[in-house]
């Protein structure tokens, strides 16, 4: 897996409505060249073409160098960047390629209506991996305090990683989490997988999706419900045990729970992304989920691969469902 650099993530990672959520946290203007990658309205369409989407993948045969010359391996195939012969995956011959600018753009405004637009767009893993969030022009803010961003994540890969995926999240403008629609339940999204029988059925997807725009309605309500919760210092302290419990044994265990610990504490305590809503719910989930989003080790993958891939698997729905579920259990036995 590849590690992106700063910058790599500040020329190949487009970030729009800056005016609303403020920098991206890798944002290095030293970094961009002669283009800043971030917009302050919305991203055009035509800049993701040319900046990122302006190539395609192309399948090329495998071959095999030997003693006995070269010969090709039969039912391989290869697909190649076309500006740079890149090899960015090796699939058998049913695998079907998904070009970034027709599933990303162009079937994405198939699902949509016109009142939304691109917020942020990119290319990681050297390229196998893109997506596009469209998302509404203003952000939401509710009566608790919670500002925060519906969009459609739509993403797909050239190395075989992921399924094309169409999926419903909430940005949370505060800490640019990516967070589920509703909380106590999974996303809705829709794949497509790279087959030949991989197909997209647009009544389907709309469908499956919704749109875009009912997002604000159910978080919202979601964001209330968990504000009016309360979590005191001894549930707090009771959850923390329940979620990140300290081996009795000494070693790196221990260590890394006890640093976890120490993290969230202050995040609860002191970071203005938690602690405005400490002593709630809503704080309780805002904790774990920045803690994990932004400050949790992340191994053999770069922490902007790791946030846009969590968002899509599932990842990030089961982090926050698993939250809530957790902070019940204990809210029932203090």
């Amino acid at each position: 897996m590849s590690k992106e650099t700063s910058e790599w993530l500040n020329n190949n990672v487009l970030i729009g409505f800056t005016d609303k959520r403020g920098h991206a946290w890798h944002y290095r203007a030293s970094a961009q060249g002669s283009e800043p990658n971030h917009y302050a309205g919305a991203i055009p369409v035509a800049d993701v073409q040319r900046r990122l989407f302006h190539w395609t993948a192309e399948p090329e045969p495998v071959l095999v160098a030997g003693k006995f010359g070269l010969r090709r391996v039969p039912n391989k195939q290869a697909i190649t960047a076309s500006d740079t012969g890149d090899v960015l995956g090796i699939f058998a011959d049913g695998y079907t390629v998904h070009q970034y600018q027709e599933w990303l753009l162009d079937k994405v405004g198939t699902i949509l209506d016109d009142g939304l637009s691109i917020g942020s767009a990119g290319l990681l893993r050297d390229r196998r991996q893109a997506w596009v969030s469209v998302e509404v022009p203003e952000n939401i803010t509710t009566p608790e305090g919670v500002e925060f961003r519906p969009n459609l994540v739509a993403c797909t890969s050239h190395d075989g990683s992921l399924a094309t995926t169409y999926k419903r999240t909430v940005t949370n403008v505060v800490c640019d989490n990516t967070m589920s629609a509703g909380l106590r339940e999974y996303g809705q999204q829709f794949k497509v997988k790279h087959s030949k029988n991989g197909k997209f059925r647009i009544v389907e997807a709309r469908d499956a999706l919704a749109m875009v725009h009912t997002v604000a309605e159910e978080f919202a309500a979601e964001v209330k419900a968990l504000c009016e919760t309360t979590v005191t210092d001894q549930a707090w302290r009771a959850f923390l045990d329940a979620h990140t419990p300290v081996p009795e044994e000494k070693g790196r265990a221990r260590t890394t729970a006890t640093n976890e610990r120490a993290a969230l504490n202050r995040l609860w305590n002191t970071d203005n992304r938690v602690s405005p809503w400490r002593g709630t719910a809503w704080g309780v989930v805002q904790a774990i989920n920045t803690y994990t989003h932004h400050e949790a080790i992340v191994r053999n993958a770069s922490r902007a691969e790791r946030n846009m891939s969590r968002a899509v698997d599932g990842k990030a729905d089961a982090l926050d469902q698993d939250t809530v579920t957790t902070l019940g259990k204990v809210l029932a036995s203090v």
